[in-house]
Formats: C-alpha cells, sequence, structure tokens
C-alpha cells in the first residue's frame, strides 16, 4: 500500500480522525466519512473530502463510489454492528483491502469472518503508526526510533538488482543508512557494500521517517 493508492477512512473519533490526518498529510487521496455531522464538521478543516453518511447502508456504499477506493479504514471499535455491516459492504463491491479498529478478542473473530483483512486493537497500534506503514510501499515494517527517525525493512528493487551499495549511493541519495541484510531468513549485520544485490533480499535501514517517500 502506497501514497498512490486511494483511501477511505469510516468514523472519525481519535483514532480515525489520525489515520486520515497522517494520509492527507502524506499527499493520500481520502475520503472521511462519519455518521454524526457535528464530527464531519470539526474535521473538514484538515480532512478535504468528509462526508456525513450511514456507511451501513448498501445504497450509500454505492453514491460514495467506494468501490473506486482501494482501502478502506473502519475505525468505529465502539459499534460492532456497523463495523460488520461496512467490512460485508466493502468487500462485496470489490474493496481490495479492509482495515478495522477493534475492542477485542471476540468482535476480532467476528470481523475476520465477515471479511476483514487486518483487524487492530487500538491500544497496540496507533493511527498515526497504521497510516505511515500504510504509506511505506515495499516496506515489511516500520518501527519509529523517535519522531523523525525509522527503522524500515525493504524489498530490493528490481533497478538495484546485481548492483552494490557503493554504485547505488543510498545514502547520498536517499538519506539512509544499510544496517543489515536479510536473505532467505537469515540476517546479515556485517555488510559488504561492494556485494552484489539480490531479488530475494531485504535491506533493513534506518532513514529520517520524512525522507521515506522518495524510496518509492
Amino acid at each position: 500500500m502506497s501514497i498512490n493508492k486511494s483511501y477511505a477512512v469510516f468514523g472519525l473519533g481519535r483514532y480515525g480522525r489520525a489515520v486520515a490526518e497522517e494520509l492527507v498529510n502524506n499527499g493520500a487521496e481520502v475520503l472521511a466519512v462519519d455518521m454524526d455531522m457535528d464530527t464531519v464538521n470539526s474535521a473538514v478543516e484538515t480532512l478535504p473530502v468528509c462526508k456525513c453518511a450511514d456507511i451501513t447502508e448498501p445504497e450509500v456504499i454505492k453514491r460514495l463510489g467506494i468501490s473506486n477506493v482501494d482501502v478502506v479504514i473502519i475505525a468505529m471499535a465502539s459499534n460492532l454492528e456497523a463495523s460488520v455491516m461496512a467490512v460485508a459492504l466493502c468487500k462485496e463491491v470489490g474493496v481490495e483491502t479492509v482495515i478495522v479498529k477493534c475492542g477485542n478478542e471476540l468482535h476480532q473473530k467476528i470481523l475476520n469472518r465477515v471479511g476483514a483483512d487486518k483487524v487492530i486493537f487500538p491500544e497496540k497500534e496507533s493511527g498515526i503508526r497504521l497510516a505511515r506503514n500504510l504509506l511505506t510501499a515495499g516496506f515489511s515494517e516500520m518501527i519509529e526510533l523517535d519522531s523523525e527517525i525509522s527503522m524500515v525493512e525493504l524489498d530490493v528493487k528490481s533497478e538495484w538488482v546485481g548492483k552494490n551499495l557503493i554504485d547505488l549511493s543510498l545514502r547520498k541519495k536517499y538519506s539512509i543508512n544499510v544496517v543489515a541484510i536479510r536473505k532467505d531468513d537469515e540476517i546479515t549485520t556485517t555488510v559488504d557494500p561492494a556485494m552484489p544485490l539480490e531479488k530475494n533480499m531485504q535491506l533493513i535501514v534506518i532513514a529520517k521517517t520524512a525522507k521515506l517517500q522518495k524510496l518509492k
């Protein structure tokens, strides 16, 4: 998932709004939806495309054009019935990825059963972290070391195959430091900069979070 995909966020409480705003701030196309007009009115300044609608209604899902959205984040953990309906309707119209905020493990099982692709417990993953992970296409995981620096696992790009780290000058071009290389589930921390990169390798790098978009 990346900035090139389109997103919809259902539910604009603290978590949903954090996800939506982080996506928007990074240039992603986001449709934000909530069933409460006051909530929508308070969010329009930071979320350009913000709608008041009942996303448990099939006609509303069609009218909003959700079938054209790549990723839907459903952030209504306090309303299991609405979350279940939203998941089912999104999958019915062909949404590729549906991510749902969940309250407990029982709800997780129910949401997985109706088609959710990923269920998130809010106490385990912040809305901002989810948004940043969605935006880091090609990254297996992103770990924030502090407010500005992150460690990510990056797939070797096709155009990098056969070249080495000296040829690529990743530090100079992207301000990233390669700290390890993973190959076939084995991690090497003593990195030889003259070693040609292979397609099945992943680079474990440390970089400024703001610079990560350059790697796309």
